[in-house]
């Protein structure tokens, strides 16, 4: 049996063309099944091979049942980077309210790093604490168990501390609880040194969405000093000043800002203080 199958796969046979006029032979050609076999096989190889080049290669692709087109493709990519951006954002501004949240109960916050957030700043809205201070929250239950009384009581007390001034300039929007406004707004020279107004230790340095570079410093007689919309930080937290001693560059950063300038904020046992009461800017 299997002699005769190979016996007829190599059985030749000729395939003549004759011319249908004067009957003569044009051309003929030996074969054999096993060859037309080969050569069959051989040529359907190739076209597939070509069709799949063809259709993976070019925009036929897009026509196969199940095969997502190219702008859904390049919205799911997109969409994808837009949540993975949105999960870090929701993820550093929880990191930052913590960080506050220490602050203001007189613990030391963890270090974070700060997503660069210029590309999402419009879909994202943070309105959890003052605009000019993120004291806000924690202002009326502080100024009941913490102050120290009056102003004249705190001017009393404060009067022996020698405050220097954090930067020559004029005061263009002074103190004001009334309009939620807990500090004073100084603006100076271009690129003018913000110096520390008293000995102290840098407990916050980072940058913030609405208020910019912003820079605390804990000082003695429970004293917080607070610097913002700079340009630039030159301490980091945990740092040690001197009184006196560069800490920043004035600037105009953060959404707040409308101009160069510095927002400064002096707190004293979480009860703000009017800042023109004990420097002379």
């Amino acid at each position: 049996m299997k002699k005769k199958i190979i016996k007829k796969l190599s059985d030749r046979y000729r395939l003549i063309i004759y011319n249908d006029t004067t009957f003569q032979s044009v051309w003929s050609m030996k074969l054999s099944r096993l060859k037309v076999f080969t050569v069959t096989s051989l040529l359907s190889a190739i076209i597939v091979t070509l069709v799949i080049i063809l259709i993976a290669t070019t925009g036929l692709r897009e026509y196969i049942p199940g095969y997502p087109k190219a702008e859904y493709r390049q919205m799911l990519v997109l969409t994808a980077l837009k949540i993975d951006s949105l999960e870090n954002e929701l993820s550093q501004r929880d990191l930052f309210f913590r960080s506050i949240q220490a602050i203001v109960s007189g613990e030391t916050p963890q270090d974070y790093l700060m997503a660069d957030t210029t590309d999402v700043q419009d879909a994202i809205e943070i309105l959890e604490y003052n605009h000019d201070s993120v004291f806000q929250d924690k202002l009326l239950a502080e100024q009941t168990s913490l102050s120290i009384g009056s102003s004249e009581n705190r001017r009393l007390n404060l009067s022996q501390i020698h405050f220097f001034v954090p930067v020559k300039g004029v005061v263009t929007n002074g103190y004001s609880p009334v309009s939620e406004h807990f500090g004073v707004d100084l603006v100076s020279e271009p690129n003018a040194r913000i110096s520390a107004i008293m000995d102290g230790t840098v407990i916050f340095s980072e940058w913030t969405i609405q208020t910019g570079y912003v820079l605390f410093i804990q000082h003695d007689a429970d004293l917080i000093s607070a610097y913002k919309h700079n340009s630039e930080l030159l301490k980091r937290k945990g740092d040690r000043v001197k009184a006196g001693e560069a800490v920043a560059i004035i600037g105009n950063t953060g959404e707040l800002s409308t101009g160069p300038h510095l927002h400064f904020e002096l707190w004293h046992n979480g009860s703000a203080l009017n800042p023109e009461l004990y420097i002379d800017f």
